[in-house]
């Protein structure tokens, strides 16, 4: 038979062939649950409770910090409560940093302040800090091929915009800068690198996060601007004269500590070796109290898991719930996680993550064998009245996620509205007034739905090759 797939805007883009083996159709009864859970969970608040929890009792939880260890009790004692059947933690190895002050104001030839915050891991200026002309970049690729002469004992300055979008796909352009500038400006003699936030805010915050310090012999100090100092910035050096400023920050890298991913499980009860697994990462950054990144994500699945525990049976499939640690600088949670149990990944039939904030979710993406497309199509029945539409089956099911799906496991992403996402990410301005109780409502019933049907279904998802588009 011929199985359509769906583009991102519901159309038909093409016609495959699916061979003779089809997966079992979801029957008409774990529909009916499906949907009852569905509406369970658009009547329900937990959710918001749970994200109120952890932004108010813990706040920041940067990981390797006190903070990080206070989350990591919080979510074990949090996931007893919620009546998760098994509860536990693995230590994963993560890289501790100290973020002190950060200081930063144009000398000449128009002195006043500006708005920075200290990139993950960056190092610290002299004491007394350091002074020195900057010279603008419109992105980290006319960095990295500048001249040495152009650059040596300058402070770079990387200009590049973020473009806002509902799918957040300028993020990937403007990040390079981020992850990538300190090193190319270390390599090209600079003394310092001051980044146009990764962000799509007019508001004076400057957002932080993770670049690349691997393996650089000289790294040098590095800082965001809050956009309109950027601006300010540019302003300044098209009235053609030299622009000096001052740095002077204060961080202290220490050797590596232990962090843990915390795990909670609805235990199967035909299959309990068979796992989904739906994460979201419990780290955060410390400027902010992380409540769209991730908090609302940790309260999702989490409340996911409880509206299925609620059942008067349980799943088929074991249900587990991975809060990972340390995602902020790496993926260093779930990458350890995958290392560690490379022997169990022929078991783990599904993996999801939720991750991009508190948005209402609009689009049901996959990443499955074709001939188990008719599953996806079973569950868009009940998404599709949440407002969501059929999206493609490229998902790599969220960050995390992605080192899951890089050995071949299936994935499913339940993509939120990422529009405003970046007026606040990795900002002082991440805090819970942000997150919509109905939005977050509407998420879980979502999320319900995937999760109760991926583990109750008869059939299996298989595995895909990791080549698929």
């Amino acid at each position: 038979m011929f199985k359509p797939l769906l583009s991102l805007t519901g159309g038909l883009i093409a016609t495959v062939a699916v061979g003779i083996a089809q997966a079992k159709p979801l029957s008409q009864e774990d529909l009916s649950v499906a949907e009852v859970l569905r509406d369970r969970a658009l009547a329900s608040s937990n959710a918001y409770s749970i994200v109120e929890s952890l932004t108010v009792e813990v706040g920041p939880r940067r990981a390797g910090t006190e903070g990080d260890q206070r989350a990591v009790a919080w979510a074990q004692e949090k996931m007893k409560a919620l009546g998760f059947d098994r509860v536990y933690t693995e230590q994963i190895n993560v890289p501790r940093w100290t973020r002190g002050h950060a200081h930063a104001q144009v000398t000449s030839p128009f002195p006043q302040p500006l708005v920075v915050s200290s990139l993950g891991y960056s190092v610290a200026t002299p004491a007394g800090g350091l002074t020195a002309e900057i010279i603008e970049f419109p992105d980290v690729e006319a960095l990295q091929q500048a001249s040495e002469k152009q650059v040596e004992g300058k402070i770079a300055f990387i200009n590049k915009r973020m473009e806002k979008a509902r799918t957040g796909e300028g993020y990937g352009p403007a990040v390079q800068g981020r992850s990538k500038g300190m090193r190319a400006a270390a390599e090209k003699g600079a003394v310092a690198l001051l980044l146009r936030s990764v962000g799509t805010d007019s508001d004076r915050f400057a957002h932080t996060g993770m670049m690349s310090i691997n393996a650089i012999e000289n790294p040098v100090p590095a800082l965001a601007l809050s956009a309109p100092d950027a601006n300010l910035l540019e302003a300044m050096l098209k009235r053609g004269k030299p622009v000096q400023v001052k740095l002077d920050i204060d961080n202290q890298r220490h050797t590596d500590g232990p962090s843990f991913n915390v795990i909670g499980e609805i235990t199967g009860r035909e299959k309990p070796e068979e796992v989904m697994i739906i994460g979201a990462h419990l780290d955060s950054w410390d400027e902010g109290t992380g409540a769209l990144d991730d908090g609302a994500g940790v309260a999702i699945v989490m409340e996911t898991a409880r509206l299925i525990a609620e059942l008067p049976e349980r799943p088929r499939r074991t249900l587990r719930v991975v809060l990972f640690g340390a995602e902020e600088i790496g993926l260093v949670g779930a990458k350890q996680y995958v290392d560690a149990h490379l022997h169990e990944l022929d078991n783990i039939v599904a993996v999801s993550e939720s991750d991009f904030g508190a948005g209402k979710v609009w689009r049901f993406d996959t990443r499955l064998p074709e001939s188990k497309f008719d599953i996806a199509d079973q569950m868009m029945q009940l998404l599709a009245p949440l407002g969501i539409e059929r999206g493609n089956n490229t998902s790599y099911g969220g960050p995390d996620s992605s080192v899951f799906v890089a050995r071949g496991v299936p994935a499913f992403g339940l993509y939120q509205d990422g529009t405003d996402y970046f007026d606040y990410h990795h900002t002082p301005n991440d805090t819970l007034d942000k997150v919509d109780p109905e939005n977050l409502r509407q998420n879980v019933a979502a999320w319900v739905v995937m999760s109760f049907l991926t583990t109750e279904m008869e059939g299996n998802l298989g595995r895909v090759p990791t080549s698929v588009k």
